[in-house]
């Protein structure tokens, strides 16, 4: 079963101009994963594209203190993107920071200087080549801001790439990307819809033994799930925490998995793998302070304005698909 989409996308566009490719350092073999869980609880959140949206982080936290019971959020790459003004950014950081997190192609390229991978974003090629570079340049301008803050640099360099969870009966594999690259494409929706895309999908889980795998990147979500050796097993794919993800909506989303039902509105569609319950939550945030706090920073004519703004205003031209076998 898949459900959501995307854009045609084609992960091993053989590029090297930035922006449209990473380094070697990105990569990892799916066997990683093979390892004693990192965090144990009986609810995850992945949090993946918070995209500096300060609101959206606030909303995070009082989506999980809702909670009955113990809850560990994961930031899961990207919280950084908008935020260039250095109070949203150390916002954002203090409240990451309280937390697990892994770092995406954003925080990997701020915690250094020019790698000569632009934004990190290993766009692939039906992604115009004014967007990827205008997204190049938000990275660099958002460098500037984070010059300023060697600690913080230090700190997102440590980060882990990918993190294992168990949840219940359950092991997580939390990754940005996909189950072999820090900025991989191999879990956006029209990859995993391809049929010929099936055998890599099932040897990642195999080398990885995990039940599920939570990420993020592609901007737009996805849930697949598919049987392995005859085991349910479930991709989750939160798109954009901290921007619309369908059209004419103004929340977000992020993952909760988790061993008991999730309570209350809000929920958007799951699965269930291995005992674990596997949702994708709308996320509603505080949508005209962040429109504010984005267009203070980046205003009409800036790279991001260009980018972003109508999406920010409407939502993705993107509907919610019910879901296909």
């Amino acid at each position: 079963m898949s459900l959501g989409g995307h854009a045609a996308r084609d992960a091993a566009a053989p590029d090297a101009r930035p922006g449209r490719s990473c380094p070697a350092s990105y990569r990892y073999p799916p066997r990683v994963f093979d390892r004693a869980a990192d965090i144990e609880a009986a609810a995850v959140y992945a949090i993946g594209g918070l995209y500096g949206n300060v609101e959206a982080l606030r909303a995070v936290e009082a989506l999980a203190a809702r909670e009955r019971g113990a809850v560990r959020l994961v930031f899961n790459g990207d919280f950084h993107w908008f935020d260039t003004r250095l109070e949203d950014f150390a916002a954002i950081d203090g409240g990451v920071s309280a937390h697990a997190a892994l770092r995406g192609n954003v925080e990997t390229e701020l915690a250094g200087e020019e790698s000569g991978a632009g934004c990190g974003c290993a766009y692939p090629l039906d992604v115009s080549d004014a967007e990827v570079q205008r997204s190049n340049e938000i990275l660099a301008r958002l460098r500037e801001t984070a010059r300023g803050l060697p600690a913080v640099r230090a700190r997102l360099a440590a980060l882990p790439m990918h993190l294992v969870a168990r949840v219940g009966d359950a092991r997580v594999g939390l990754v940005h990307g996909d189950a072999t690259s820090l900025a991989g494409w191999g879990f956006a929706h029209d990859r995993l819809a391809d049929p010929a895309h099936a055998r890599w999908i099932e040897k990642a889980f195999r080398d990885a033994k995990v039940d599920v795998f939570a990420s993020s990147h592609t901007c737009l979500p996805a849930l697949h799930t598919l049987a392995v050796d005859g085991a349910p097993r479930a991709i989750a794919n939160n798109g954009a925490a901290g921007m619309p993800n369908f059209a004419g909506t103004r929340h977000g989303i992020v993952t909760r998995i988790a061993t008991t039902p999730f309570e209350g509105p809000g929920r958007l569609y799951g699965t269930v793998v291995a005992g674990a319950h596997v949702d994708a939550l709308r996320l509603d945030y505080d949508h005209e302070r962040w429109l504010a706090r984005f267009l203070a920073a980046w205003p009409a004519g800036s790279p991001a304005h260009a980018s972003y703004h109508r999406r920010i205003v409407e939502g993705p031209r993107f509907v919610l698909q019910a879901p296909s076998r």
